[in-house]
C-alpha cells in the first residue's frame, strides 16, 4: 500500500470528517470559544462524539474537568480498538502510542478491511491521513463559523452515511455476518431499555457479546 493508495483510502473517511468537522468547528465558534480552541481541541482530542458533546457542556460553562469525564466514558470503546490489533501496531513506542491513539469508529473499520501485508507503518500513516482530514474540517469551519447564522444541516446524516459505506466495506472483506447482526440487534436492546442512552447499552452489549464468544471460541482457532 503506497502513500498514494493510503490517500485513496483515506477518501471515504474524508467525505465524513470534513464536513462533520466543519461542524463541529463552526459550532464551537457559535458558542463563544476563541478561534484557537476548536482546533486545538480536534488536534489533541481527537473524538467526534465526544467533541460535539463537548459544544452545549462548554456554552453552559462546564468545568475542564466535567468535559475530561464526560469525554472520557464516550470513548472508553477506543481502548478495545488498540487491544484488538495490538499484534499489527508499530514496535516504537511513539508510533505505537500514535496510531492508538488515532484509532476512531471510521479509521479502525478501514484498518480491519486491510489485508494482513499492510505495515505498521503504512496503517500509522492511514490514521494520520484520516486524523488530518477531520483537523482540516475544523478549521474550516472555524473560520467561517464566527460570520455565518447557524443554518446549516445534514451533517448528522453524513455520519450515518460513512458508517454505511465502512459496513458495506468489511463485509465484501470478511462475508461475516455475526458483527452485523450483533450490532443491529445489541442497538434494538439499546433502544428499548434506555432510548437516550441506546449507543453507549449497545457498545457495552456489543463487547460483552464479542467477549464471551472469545472466550467459548476454540483452542487454535482464529
Amino acid at each position: 500500500m503506497e502513500p498514494l493508495s493510503a490517500l485513496r483510502l483515506s477518501i471515504p473517511i474524508a467525505m465524513g470528517y470534513i464536513p462533520l468537522g466543519m461542524a463541529f468547528g463552526f459550532l464551537m465558534a457559535q458558542a463563544g470559544a476563541d478561534w484557537w480552541v476548536a482546533p486545538l481541541m480536534s488536534l489533541l482530542v481527537y473524538a467526534g462524539a465526544a467533541q460535539f458533546m463537548a459544544v452545549p457542556m462548554f456554552a453552559a460553562g462546564e468545568s475542564l474537568a466535567a468535559i475530561a469525564v464526560a469525554t472520557l466514558v464516550v470513548n472508553l470503546r477506543h481502548i478495545f480498538y488498540g487491544l484488538s490489533i495490538l499484534d499489527r501496531l508499530p514496535q516504537g513506542r511513539l508510533a505505537r502510542a500514535c496510531l492508538a491513539w488515532q484509532l476512531t469508529d471510521e479509521t479502525y473499520s478501514l484498518i480491519s478491511t486491510l489485508p494482513d501485508s499492510a505495515t505498521p507503518r503504512q496503517m500509522l500513516g492511514l490514521t494520520m491521513i484520516n486524523h488530518g482530514w477531520w483537523l482540516l474540517g475544523t478549521v474550516l469551519g472555524n473560520a467561517i463559523g464566527m460570520g455565518l447564522s447557524p443554518t446549516l444541516q445534514g451533517f448528522d446524516f453524513s455520519l450515518a452515511a460513512l458508517f454505511a459505506v465502512l459496513v458495506v466495506a468489511q463485509w465484501r472483506s470478511s462475508r461475516q455476518l455475526a458483527p452485523l447482526v450483533t450490532a443491529i440487534v445489541t442497538y434494538t436492546v439499546g433502544w428499548a431499555v434506555y432510548p437516550q442512552q441506546a449507543m453507549l447499552l449497545a457498545i457495552g452489549l456489543s463487547v460483552g457479546v464479542s467477549l464471551l464468544q472469545s472466550f467459548r471460541q476454540p483452542e487454535g482457532q482464529p
